[in-house]
């Protein structure tokens, strides 16, 4: 059965029956939101979803570790969001899953978005012609609470938020649902946090268990089950291009997405 998203974004209207629109953000850099976004689009995809990975970073990593090379990607996020290109037509299939990708072109689009009519809008206006096309649309955000990031949250139904177990783990977390209240508040009253992803966990270490019962005490039970651990060939898998089920599917890192996708799917279905 397809995940489907029932109920209206922005600041109310009749409900709708759309895809379900996902932002992977967290404003600290380094915690594992690329590649969650890129293997838990792939663990989608082969479980029978429809779906699309859209690259709202300038870094443009999700799209690189996806297969794609970025600097000729063309159009853009870019072209989507400032030109007006409709989204469709900045869709890459046929690859890993399907992608809308980014690059530099991207880092200037903040600034241009400031003067736009309904400018934390844009995105979601923009993926509105594609809600039927996909069950779940994957928003990969910039590490900054900044317009891009403002955009992917008023587009989104809820916030995935890939947490690192180290010792500031939880720095910048307090600003970011700071962030998510005032927009649940003023802009997208339908935003929920989705769940919360310990990532680079090390069992071995009593640190690491530390730093999840912390986040656990902070989230509660939007902390999901299945975590991330630190593996080398999750580490390895962009510089080539791919996802870490295909790039070692053997792997632990491997296996742990895919845990993570099962539970991902279970948890937004029980909903």
């Amino acid at each position: 059965m397809p995940i489907r998203s029932e109920g209206a974004r922005g600041t109310g209207g009749p409900a709708d029956t759309v895809g379900k629109i996902v932002a992977v953000t967290n404003q600290k850099g380094g915690v594992g939101k690329t590649t969650t976004c890129i293997n838990l689009a792939y663990s989608l995809k082969t479980a029978g979803k429809r779906v699309l990975l859209c690259d709202m970073d300038p870094q443009g990593n999700a799209t690189s570790g996806s297969g794609v090379e970025k600097t000729k990607a063309s159009p853009t996020v870019y072209d989507v969001l400032i030109r007006g290109v409709p989204a469709e037509d900045a869709v890459i299939s046929g690859g890993y899953f399907d992608i809308m990708p980014s690059n530099q072109s991207l880092s200037g689009a903040g600034v241009e978005l400031v003067g736009a009519e309904n400018r934390a809008h844009v995105l979601r206006a923009a993926l509105s012609s594609l809600s039927e096309r996909y069950d779940i649309t994957l928003i990969d955000c910039p590490p900054s609470l900044e317009m891009l990031t403002l955009n992917a949250l008023c587009a989104a139904d809820s916030v995935l938020i890939p947490v690192q177990c180290e010792y500031f783990a939880l720095e910048g977390i307090a600003d970011l649902m700071a962030t998510v209240r005032m927009i649940k508040r003023e802009l997208n009253t339908g935003i929920e946090i989705e769940g919360v992803l310990l990532t680079m966990y090390d069992a071995r270490t009593n640190f690491s268990a530390q730093v999840a019962a912390e986040i656990k005490r902070y989230f509660k039970n939007k902390v999901y089950t299945i975590s991330i651990p630190r593996n080398v060939r999750i580490s390895e898998a962009p510089s080539h291009g791919m996802p870490v089920m295909v790039y070692e599917r053997s792997s632990r890192g491997a296996q742990a997405y895919n845990d993570f996708c099962a539970e991902f799917i279970k948890r937004v279905e029980r909903r």
